[in-house]
């Protein structure tokens, strides 16, 4: 297995795996515009994608948005989408992801990466063993325009 930082020249490698992994969370499968919202993360440089390959093959992605704490005057990572496929599951993909993320942080001097996940989540036993904390001392609210 080969964890790479992907660009833009690995777009059609990462839109299957960006597809399903919206699917697994529930929305309706649609190639085309996850390929444009993808497209334009890469274009102005929103993101930071990390593609896990066997073979030459896409198995996970994990994908980072910068955002910044004013409380503590620094940036950090929220780790937004972390898949992998169903076939390449247990086999270390989601660590290997996970610890590519860590090490970008690390070279960039970043406060840290968040993440959240659904209340079922399964991924949730790999974060806690992996030294990931679970946040008990504030609660995330959300507004939604939709």
């Amino acid at each position: 297995m080969e964890i790479i930082k992907a660009s833009l020249d690995n777009l059609e490698q990462i839109v299957p795996l960006f597809d399903a992994y919206r699917v697994f969370y529930k929305k309706d499968s649609d190639l085309d515009t996850a390929r444009s919202f993808l497209e334009e993360r890469f274009l102005k440089n929103e993101t930071v994608v990390f593609l896990a390959l066997e073979n030459g093959n896409p198995i996970g992605f994990t994908q980072l948005y910068t955002t910044f704490s004013s409380v503590s005057l620094q940036p950090f990572f929220v780790l937004n989408d972390l898949f992998v496929s169903p076939d390449s599951r247990k086999k270390g993909v989601g660590e290997a992801l996970l610890n590519a993320a860590k090490t970008h942080c690390e070279r960039l001097n970043y406060k840290g990466l968040a993440l959240e996940t659904a209340v079922d989540n399964p991924a949730q036993k790999l974060y806690e063993r992996m030294d990931w904390k679970k946040d008990e001392d504030y609660l995330h609210y959300f507004w939604s325009n939709l």
